[in-house]
Formats: C-alpha cells, sequence, structure tokens
C-alpha cells in the first residue's frame, strides 16, 4: 500500500488549497468586515434668515451623522477625523478611502435653495471620495463602490429635504396664484450634490495597478523557500547522501564525514549568498521592465532579509523533519500564506480566520514591507516596521530551531545513513538450510 501513501497527501493538500483559494475569492462583499474608511466634516455651517428670525445651520454635520447611521458597522469601519489625520491615515494605509465634505458645503446648499427661485448661475455644493489606489485596485473598487451607494442616498435625502424647502418659500399669500417649480429647477433639486471621486496620491505608470508589491513579494518569498528546497537537495547531493542524476546518468558519491549542524550551516552559507545576489538581480529586472523603485537600497536590503528569513527557516524544518519538510514549507509559505496576504484582496474582505493567519502567516508580512518600500515611500506605519520586525523574527526562530535540532540528533548520534536491509544487523535473526 506504499502507492496509497502520495495520493492521500496531494488529495490533503489539494483540498486544503481548494478551501484557502476558493473561500479567499468567492464572495468578497459578503465577507467584508471592518473595512476603514474616513470621514471628514469641514462644514462651518451657515446663517439662514428665515421671515424676520436667523439661524444658524450645518447641513455637513446632518449628512455626516446621516452617513453614521446608514454605514453598516459590522462591515465598515467609518472613522470621523480631521483633514489632516485622515490624509496621515491615508498616506500610512490605514484608511482606504476619505469622504469630504467641504468648508462651504452649507452656505452652497443655501445657495442653491434660493437659487432656485432667483435668476442667476449657481453651483452645486460639492462631496468628494477620495480613493487610496496604493492600498490596491480591488479596495480602491469596493471604496468607489460603497461611496458610490451611500453618496446616492445622501443625495436623494438632502435632495427631498431641499425640495421641501424651496416648495415652503414659494408658497403664496392667500388670494394670490399658485407659483410651481419649472421641471428642470426640479431636476437640479432632486439631485443638488455634486459627487467628485478623486486619487489620493494616484500610483505612478508602471506599477500595475497596485500589483507590483504583492508579486514581488511573492518572488522574494518563493525565491527563499524554492532557493532553500534546491540548495538543500544540490549540497546533500555533493555530500554523498543524497543521489545525483542527470537524465540517464546517475552518480551517488560516498558520504562525507560531516555532523549534521556543519551541514546546515553550509546550508546556510550558500542560501545568505544567494539571498544577496538574487535581490539584486530581482530589482535590475524591475527597473529595468519601468518599475518605479524610489527606495533601490531599502528594497534591496528588505529583499535580502525576507529570502535569508525564509530560506534560514525552510532549511531548519528539512534537517529537522527530513523530506515531510516540503509538505510543511509549502503549506505555510503557500497554501495559507497567499491568501492571507492581502496583496490582491484586502484582508477585510476575506473570512475573519484569514485575518487570524494574517497575524503570522510570513507573506502577509512581505507584502505590507515591500508595499511600503514601492508605494509608501517606506513609511513605517504603512508596514515597513511590521515587515522588518517580523521578517526578523522569522528568522531567528529558523535560526533558534535550526542549532537546536541539529546539535541534538549529532549528541543522539543520529547519523544520516541508509537505513539497514531487514534481516541484517546486531539484532538480527539467521536461519540454516
Amino acid at each position: 500500500m506504499r502507492w496509497a501513501a502520495p495520493i492521500v497527501v496531494v488529495t490533503l493538500l489539494a483540498s486544503l488549497l481548494g478551501v484557502m483559494y476558493l473561500d479567499y475569492v468567492v464572495d468578497p462583499e459578503k465577507n467584508l468586515h471592518d473595512f476603514p474608511i474616513a470621514l471628514v466634516n469641514q462644514d462651518v455651517g451657515d446663517d439662514i434668515k428665515t421671515g424676520d428670525q436667523v439661524r444658524h445651520v450645518n447641513f455637513g454635520e446632518q449628512v455626516s451623522a446621516g452617513l453614521q447611521q446608514a454605514v453598516p458597522s459590522d462591515k465598515i469601519d467609518l472613522r470621523v477625523l480631521g483633514i489632516n489625520e485622515a490624509q496621515l491615515q491615508m498616506q500610512s494605509a490605514q484608511v482606504y478611502g476619505t469622504i469630504i465634505i467641504p468648508g462651504d458645503f452649507s452656505k452652497r446648499l443655501g445657495i442653491l435653495g434660493v437659487g432656485s427661485v432667483v435668476p442667476g448661475d449657481i453651483s452645486k455644493p460639492v462631496l468628494t471620495l477620495q480613493t487610496n489606489p496604493r492600498t490596491g485596485a480591488f479596495t480602491t473598487a469596493v471604496v468607489q463602490k460603497f461611496g458610490t451607494q451611500a453618496l446616492t442616498q445622501v443625495n436623494d435625502q438632502v435632495g427631498r429635504q431641499l425640495t421641501e424647502q424651496v416648495n415652503k418659500q414659494l408658497t403664496p399669500p392667500p388670494g394670490a396664484p399658485p407659483t410651481e417649480l419649472s421641471a428642470a429647477t426640479r431636476l437640479v433639486l432632486a439631485q443638488p450634490l455634486n459627487i467628485v471621486v478623486d486619487q489620493f496620491r494616484p500610483l505612478p505608470g508602471g506599477s500595475g495597478e497596485g500589483l507590483t508589491a504583492f508579486f514581488y513579494s511573492l518572488l522574494l518569498l518563493l525565491v527563499g523557500m524554492v532557493g532553500a528546497m534546491i540548495i538543500h537537495q544540490l549540497i546533500d547531493s555533493a555530500l554523498g547522501f543524497l543521489p545525483t542524476e542527470w537524465g540517464p546518468w546517475y552518480v551517488h558519491y560516498p558520504r562525507a564525514s560531516i555532523s549534521r549542524l556543519r551541514t546546515l550551516l553550509v546550508k546556510w552559507s550558500a542560501i545568505a549568498v544567494m539571498a544577496v545576489v538574487v535581490s539584486a538581480v530581482l530589482e535590475g529586472i524591475a527597473a529595468a521592465l519601468g518599475m518605479p523603485i524610489d527606495k533601490p537600497l531599502l528594497l534591496f536590503l528588505f529583499g535580502a532579509l525576507v529570502i535569508i528569513a525564509v530560506g534560514f527557516t525552510c532549511s531548519s524544518t528539512l534537517a529537522a523533519v527530513g523530506t515531510a519538510g516540503l509538505i510543511i514549507n509549502l503549506t505555510v509559505f503557500i497554501i495559507l500564506g497567499l491568501p492571507s496576504s492581502g496583496g490582491t484582496i484586502p484582508i477585510e474582505a476575506t473570512p475573519k480566520y484569514f485575518g487570524w493567519l494574517a497575524k503570522f502567516e510570513p507573506m502577509h508580512q512581505v507584502f505590507l514591507g515591500t508595499r511600503s518600500i514601492l508605494y509608501f515611500n517606506g513609511n513605517g506605519h504603512a508596514g515597513l516596521t511590521r515587515g522588518f520586525w517580523m521578517a526578523a523574527l522569522g528568522l531567528a526562530i529558523g535560526v533558534v530551531f535550526g542549532l537546536i535540532i541539529t546539535p541534538y540528533y549529532d549528541r543522539k548520534g543520529l547519523e544520516r545513513r541508509p537505513a539497514e536491509p531487514a534481516g541484517s544487523g546486531k539484532h538480527a535473526k539467521t536461519t540454516e538450510a
């Protein structure tokens, strides 16, 4: 039944892949939760004369309160902020969009109401929806869809209130003929707001609509994992622990007299050199293809750190559990890592257990650091600080694990050598014909 084991293992891995990747992408809108959007009310209000009385109104506060009540709190994290704080949070990817009510909102709305019955040119009050394209194309699409729905409702509500107010102004005195609004005026009053969608710090050309950070992060992760596996295989072959096959040629070198710890240190040395070289090569390729890189040295250093951290951890896993380490590495870094990265669909639009995985899964930390370097000028609050320290923590875990497990095996005399065939050795039984 040995042939059945590979089938079972592959089936289980495929099932896990199916659950993770399909659950990740099937219905992002249904999974939406805690999606951060800022609401900025700059309206200073206006004084409106009604008959002999003058009262101060602030329509911006009414719109703000209406939005806070209408927005589903289980899906959208609507943060009421000042304009400076909102911009800071946009610059550090803490919010994905901003709704801005301007300072003259009440004044312009009042002028629109008066202008509907008094001849003259007037302009509609403006509500601005700012997207944050550096957080990703899908994130921008969610902000635009939310903004369109929410602000359309606000526009309709304000339109009804303004129409009622204007109709009261047109109520004629007793005995006077009735006054009616023209059809064009009624249309303007029904939709009195000018909703403008604007980009906050648009992405430069060559950014792949915000996907270059994700794919660059994926490259770093794959190089670290696959590179460690290749180095593990080739060095073990050169040391005689595994056969070397090139097409029809087969070579099995004599087994070298080297401890597990020294073997792991040799592999780590190769990974460190490979990380420095490959990080420079990847950055060179990206620059040659026209990808904007404002912090080349920072990207190179972070890339090398990520490759070393992933490579060391993968090598330690292989040294500890052998061939089964391939499955562990694949599960941790790829199967669980990619869907929880937040690189294509934000974590706030995935099932909540992806958010739990994102707290420690390497891919998410690498993506945050890379995105910060490429799109947010290396802002620590945008993810670089977290990405650096999590990569350093991963490297420390890999090093400590490797330095504990391999000396332990060496002290126990668990040498890397072929198993003795059945019926041989000091405990084997012999029979005589």
